[in-house]
């Protein structure tokens, strides 16, 4: 069975969409990374994080969901309805 990471480069190259979720994902890291390295925020600054950090989990989420997608279409496993 793969490991994680090796599903997740396998999607990588073969699936645009999870792509462009891992690229996104990555901006929305950067620039938490950006804010958090401030010694004050603004509000909006404050507004910006919490919007991001719920904009990078629904990635993550989708990304998650592709992934195991991935892992039933090619093991044949998963919930049948």
């Amino acid at each position: 069975m793969m490991h994680n990471e090796d599903l997740r480069r396998e999607l990588a190259e073969q699936n645009a969409e999870f792509r462009r979720l891992q690229d996104e994902h990555a901006n929305y890291e950067s620039r938490l990374e950006e804010l958090q390295g401030k010694a004050v925020l603004e509000d909006a600054e404050r507004v910006e994080t919490v919007n991001l950090k719920k904009q990078k989990l629904q990635v993550k989420d989708r990304m998650e969901r592709l992934v195991r997608e991935h892992v039933e279409k090619t093991t044949g496993t998963g919930v049948r309805r």
